[in-house]
């Protein structure tokens, strides 16, 4: 009987912190990506640049678990403030990434936006 108890508590609290998620998301896998319509009106137009852009070299999927969890994917290195400037500047300098300062300074300021609500 307890642990029937434990389960269905432990079930509870998983439901409910999938259910309160600050940044919604849509997909699975390598279809992962940001709700368009949870995207404030300001942030709309660089949305839709950044999954344009980014999706050159990797899924966005990469994206969506890095602000969600606080940890790149790949290297398991933090993801914060600091690191996004960090990738923001090491695209800058990808030959291919066909990024320009402004963008990528819009992309940064996006990226610290979806931090700061996931922290809430």
């Amino acid at each position: 009987m307890k642990k029937i108890a434990l389960l269905i508590g432990i079930m509870t609290l998983a439901l409910s912190a999938t259910a309160d998620a600050r940044i919604k998301v849509k997909g699975r896998g390598p279809a992962m990506n940001f709700d368009a319509a949870s995207i404030p009106p300001q942030f709309q137009a660089t949305f839709a640049n950044m999954s344009k852009k980014c999706t050159k070299c990797h899924t966005m999927e990469r994206t969506v678990i890095a602000v969600q969890t606080g940890r790149a994917p790949i290297t398991g290195q933090p993801f914060n403030k600091q690191a996004v400037k960090a990738y923001g500047i090491k695209m800058l300098r990808k030959p291919n990434s066909d990024m320009d300062k402004q963008e990528i300074r819009e992309f940064v300021i996006f990226l610290n936006y979806l931090l700061d609500e996931n922290a809430k």
